[in-house]
């Protein structure tokens, strides 16, 4: 009997791991943009607008090295009310830290393993985000290729 081993590489598990945090947070009541330009210069994997108008970031990891070259973390809380990571099943989670959230995601769906704590954002912020980020969605709907928050 032949067996064929397929190896998926960090771009294919970036892909799925992005599209199970999608579902994951929709099924949790989020609207979730892929890719979007924070005002800081920094872009969001994931960012998303939940029933009650909270915004949730989450950053996707692909493997160690995508995390250990990347401790700007710090960075997006200032554009949410909760941070999480999405991470693959096979991903080392003990090298994650333990105050942002941590989602275990492939291309199907996702688990919350660990809840993103709650930090709401001034109301100031929320509003000018939350308006950012409709005008973002509404843009893409109509197929503008669009990415940033500003403008």
């Amino acid at each position: 009997m032949d067996v064929t081993i397929v190896t998926v590489g960090r771009p294919q598990i970036t892909l799925n791991v992005t599209r199970g945090a999608a579902r994951l947070l929709a099924d949790l009541g989020y609207a979730p943009l892929a890719e979007v330009s924070l005002p800081n210069g920094r872009r969001a994997d994931l960012m998303a607008l939940g029933p009650k108008g909270e915004i949730a970031i989450v950053e996707v990891k692909s493997g160690v090295e995508d995390y250990r070259v990347d401790r700007k973390w710090h960075e997006y809380l200032p554009y949410c009310d909760r941070y999480a990571f999405a991470v693959a099943p096979e991903f080392p989670r003990e090298i994650l830290p333990e105050e942002p959230g941590l989602l275990i995601c492939d291309g199907f769906g996702g688990a919350v393993l660990r809840e993103a704590p709650a930090t709401p954002l001034a109301p100031a912020r929320r509003k000018a985000l939350t308006i950012a980020f409709g005008r973002l969605a509404a843009m893409r709907a109509a197929g503008v290729a669009a990415t940033s928050l500003e403008g």
